[in-house]
Formats: C-alpha cells, sequence, structure tokens
C-alpha cells in the first residue's frame, strides 16, 4: 500500500505544471478595439483581426495588425467605409498574403452583408467582395479550400427558411462567388465556424433553435463539396448550449466547443463535444465554476489533446480529460476569442484586454521547480522506504 500512495502521488506531481507566460502586447487607440482570430505566420510572427473604433474610416472598420515572432508590430491595416464593418476571421492564404472575413454595413446590397478582403503578404488590399441580400447578413469564419478559393460561413436574414440561418458562400480564388447554401428552420440558427474536411467537403458549426432539444443547442452540419448537406446534429439539453468552434480531428471525427447551461457546475461552462465521422457523440465535457464560463475556440494540440481558450485557457488529453488551465488577470483582464498552437509547442491567444486587441505568448508547459523538488523527495522515500523492506 506504501508503494501504490507513493507511485499515485508521483503521478500526480508529474502533471503539476507551469505554464510561462512569455509576452503580452497590446495594440489599440482610445476608442475600442477587439481582436476575434489568430494566426501565426510563414515567418514565425502573428496575424490578428478584429475590429477597431480607434481607427480608420468609419464607427468600426476592419483591422489586422502584423507582428513578428516577439509581438512587436510590424504593420497594420485597415478597411471599411463611413459605416460598421468588423472583421471575425483571418487566415494567410497560400500566396503568402492575408483574407479577413466578417460583415459590412458600409458596402453591399443590405443592412449588413457577407466581406471578404483580400491583401498581399504586406497588407495591401488586393481586392474584396461582398454577399448578401436586402436584410443582413455576416460572415463569422473563413477557410481557404484546396482549389485555392474560399468558404465562408456565417449567418444570413437575406435567405433561408427562418429568421436567421446558416450560410455558406464558396467563392473562387478572385472572391467571385461560386455557390452558396443556407441551413435552418424556423427559428434562429447562428453558424460561427466552419472547415474544410478531408473528403472536400464542408463541416459547419454553431447553434440551433430550430432543431434540438433546447432553446439553443448545439448544430454540427456536414456538407459535399458543393455546399449539399450530407447530415446534422445536434447536442444540447433543456437550456441554451452554443457552439463557436469546430476542427475535424486525427481520426476524421469533429470536436466542438463553446458554452453550456443545461450541463456543468455553474451557470454556464466551457462545453467540449467530441463524434466520430458520421457526428454521433463519443463524448463530452464541461469545464467551469459556479460563475460564467465560455469557450470561444478549440484546436487539436501536437499530442492528440485538445486546447480550448475563451475566459480562460484549458488543455486536455485526447479523451478529454483536464490536464492543465491558465487564468489571465490583471487590472483589465483578458478574454481569449482565437488560440493557435506554434511552431514551438506553446500557444498564442487573440483576444481583448480592456478596450485593446490582446495578444499573448505562452511557452509549452513544463514541471516548475516545486514540482522536480517534490518528485526528488518523493524518490528518496521512495527509495528508503524499499531499502527498509529489504533488509526486512
Amino acid at each position: 500500500m506504501f508503494a501504490v500512495l507513493l507511485t499515485l502521488l508521483l503521478l500526480g506531481v508529474l502533471f503539476i505544471c507551469q505554464l510561462e507566460v512569455r509576452w503580452s502586447k497590446t495594440f489599440g487607440g482610445a476608442d475600442y478595439d477587439l481582436a476575434w482570430s489568430i494566426v501565426q505566420t510563414s515567418d514565425g510572427g502573428y496575424a490578428l483581426a478584429g475590429v477597431t473604433g480607434s481607427y480608420g474610416a468609419g464607427g468600426g472598420d476592419f483591422w489586422i495588425v502584423k507582428t513578428d515572432s516577439s509581438g512587436n508590430e510590424e504593420w497594420s491595416k485597415t478597411f471599411g467605409g463611413e459605416r460598421d464593418d468588423w472583421a471575425r476571421s483571418v487566415i494567410q492564404t497560400s500566396d503568402g498574403g492575408y483574407a479577413l472575413a466578417g460583415g459590412t454595413d458600409s458596402y453591399g446590397a443590405g443592412g449588413e452583408d457577407f466581406w471578404i478582403v483580400k491583401t498581399d503578404s504586406s497588407g495591401n488590399e488586393e481586392w474584396s467582395k461582398t454577399f448578401g441580400g436586402a436584410d443582413s447578413s455576416g460572415a463569422e469564419s473563413i477557410v481557404q479550400t484546396s482549389d485555392g478559393g474560399y468558404a465562408l460561413a456565417g449567418v444570413t436574414m437575406s435567405y433561408g427558411a427562418g429568421g436567421v440561418d446558416f450560410w455558406i458562400v464558396k467563392a473562387e480564388s478572385s472572391g467571385n462567388e461560386e455557390w452558396s447554401k443556407t441551413f435552418g428552420g424556423a427559428d434562429y440558427d447562428f453558424a460561427e465556424s466552419i472547415v474544410q474536411t478531408s473528403d472536400g467537403g464542408y463541416a459547419l458549426a454553431g447553434s440551433t433553435e430550430s432543431y434540438g432539444a433546447g432553446g439553443f443547442d448545439f448544430w454540427l452540419v456536414k456538407t459535399d463539396s458543393s455546399g449539399n448537406e450530407e447530415w446534422s446534429k445536434t447536442f444540447g439539453g433543456e437550456n441554451d448550449d452554443w457552439a463557436y468552434s469546430v476542427v475535424q480531428t486525427s481520426d476524421g471525427g469533429y470536436v466542438l466547443a463553446g458554452s453550456t447551461m443545461s450541463y456543468g457546475a455553474g451557470g454556464e461552462d466551457f462545453w467540449l463535444v467530441k463524434t466520430d465521422s458520421s457526428g454521433n457523440e463519443e463524448w463530452s465535457k464541461t469545464f467551469g465554476g459556479v460563475n460564467r464560463d465560455w469557450a470561444r475556440s478549440v484546436i487539436q494540440t501536437s499530442d492528440g489533446g485538445y486546447a480550448l481558450a475563451g475566459g480562460w485557457l484549458l488543455k486536455t488529453d485526447s479523451s478529454g480529460n483536464e490536464e492543465w488551465s491558465k487564468t489571465f488577470g490583471g487590472a483589465n483582464g483578458g478574454t481569449a476569442w482565437s488560440i493557435v498552437q506554434t511552431s514551438d509547442g506553446g500557444y498564442a491567444l487573440a483576444g481583448g484586454s480592456g478596450a485593446n486587441f490582446w495578444l499573448v505568448k505562452l511557452g509549452a508547459p513544463v514541471p516548475d521547480t516545486l514540482s522536480l523538488a517534490l518528485i526528488g523527495l518523493i524518490v528518496a522515500v521512495a527509495l528508503i522506504g524499499l531499502i527498509l523492506v529489504c533488509k526486512l
């Protein structure tokens, strides 16, 4: 029994890790600025995109900030008109430039429209396109597709069956629309995230009020390469549950992250749902306390686990069991809206701190000094105990 207790204690200490904040940077002016999306760039730096009220032409504008690997600003660009425009997603494109997607009230056909802006590697606009109808639409997520084009996902009130519907727009490499599809019912359905799947199709995740068990439920929609629905699945309970992020996992399945009011410990908790390749739930996990906790972004990590970012950062193993978590405090706090695993095995998060863009870099987790000292002590005690037992 003595040996068993020592072994369990040793294993517990091994998982006590120190997650070092390497550096933290803010960007912004006198007004409100919020970063929604981050990518690590091919040169080891970062590109952040979101909305700025401090710079640009209108009430709010697209804003992209490019930094070096240490988070120092190299350049930034705004895009927009006299009214409100907001970027929600950024990718680095195959030519080294960038594509930003969001919504515009300055341009387009309706009150608000999907807007994609394509830049060169220095952030200079190459072209932009709007998509929409007489009512409001807004893009939440963008991917570059295997044919060099783009797929945007978000919401529309101009098309579809209900008040608000999922909307996917496929564009060719110059931004011209190839096709679009809506998904939804009589009520409100919000698409928040899109990935191109390994079979060339697409997976969209968000929340539905039209289907499922509760007020709002997680909703995962799988399409073929032409946007035709193959299947869809809802996940949720009697209360509201919102999915904000989806990735296709290394086993061909999917993992969705968001928040739940149906399950967990508090009024609202992180919720991670893992499915197989057909969207059938394999497992789900909640994380949180008595107050509100919401996950906005999820990635699969290099070790096969998952990292979730929102009000805090949480790392799980491949089965969704928590390995460690990190909160961010300070006078202005900090909320992460997007996460990437960096080339050095650490993490970079983007979001808002106070009223500014916020970028924080964390190193890969390692056992802290106290943990190492305790490990040494436990090993020494175990060896002494073993020697005494052998003498007896």
